[in-house]
């Protein structure tokens, strides 16, 4: 037996590597179709941590199904008062598991100000082209303060 083929029965021995299992479980259909803007806003209104609205950048996903109606709704991120990560890996993931067909992304503005800013645009975008690769369409992203929103698809950028 060679040196490389007894190394590899000692990683064996010793190394376990773990198997990825995969579990879907169907939730009860919450019977919230999103069939225009104002609708994602309520949505986000109503699961939104209203107490940080003002003081702290949010991101999170709906989720839905190919009627556009609600699966989930997800808080990716909380960040300081200028900016939150948005990790496109983990909603790529959540997306897959949830099976979902299309997605509407929503962020808050401490500011108040509704107008995109150059990031906001560049993540839409990046979602979009890698959730496309799953034929999962990004449907909108809304920019939220407390009593109004600005939404990307209503203004022709998505």
């Amino acid at each position: 037996m060679s040196t490389q083929d007894q190394n590899l029965v000692f990683l064996k021995d010793k190394w376990t590597v773990a198997e990825l299992g995969l579990i879907y479980k169907s939730v009860a259909k919450t019977d919230v179709k999103i069939t225009q803007s104002r609708d994602a806003f309520k949505v986000c209104m109503t699961m939104w941590n209203k107490e940080l609205i003002e003081i702290q950048e949010q991101f999170a996903v709906i989720f839905l199904n190919r009627r556009n109606e609600v699966i989930a709704f997800r808080h990716i991120s909380t960040g300081s008062m200028v900016g939150t990560i948005v990790d496109i890996k983990l909603i790529a993931s959540l997306s897959l598991q949830t099976l979902a067909c299309g997605v509407i992304l929503a962020h808050n503005h401490p500011s108040k100000n509704l107008k995109p800013s150059q990031a906001d645009i560049s993540i839409t975008n990046k979602l979009n082209s890698a959730l496309s690769l799953f034929e999962i369409n990004v449907l909108d992203h809304l920019i939220l303060t407390q009593d109004s929103f600005f939404s990307f698809r209503d203004e022709g950028i998505l």
